[in-house]
């Protein structure tokens, strides 16, 4: 997945919680995406590979995958209102790729990881 938003929208933070529940990280801060036969692939930029940005802890040295495909896109920069949201989309290099906004709850970052490992239920 890919989470965008504004500086200090919480995008490192929403990684962490992920890779603290089993998550892998592809890249932090800035990522290179290109697209690809099935889709668009996230890789990380040599530089900042295999590192991850902790707030008031400093930079962390993280294992990461060398490339994933982007299957969802998490918006940071909008707040989810609904309690059972229709389904978006958003187009990635040409390719539509399912999009959520941030939900202000607890559960948020293990509700990702489910829908990333389970789905989401079609209406």
């Amino acid at each position: 997945m890919l989470i965008v938003g504004a500086s200090g929208s919480g995008k490192s933070t929403l990684a962490l919680q992920l890779m603290s529940m089993g998550a892998a990280l592809v890249s932090d801060d800035r990522t290179i995406l290109s697209p690809a036969r099935d889709g668009v692939v996230a890789t990380a930029p040599t530089a900042i590979a295999g590192l991850i940005e902790a707030r008031g802890v400093g930079l962390l040295n993280a294992a990461h995958l060398a490339e994933c495909r982007i299957d969802l896109m998490v918006d940071l920069d909008h707040v989810e209102t609904a309690r059972l949201p229709e389904h978006k989309t958003t187009e990635i290099l040409g390719q539509r790729v399912t999009m959520l906004y941030k939900a202000e709850n607890s559960a948020f970052a293990a509700a990702i990881l489910h829908y990333l490992k389970a789905g989401r239920r079609s209406e």
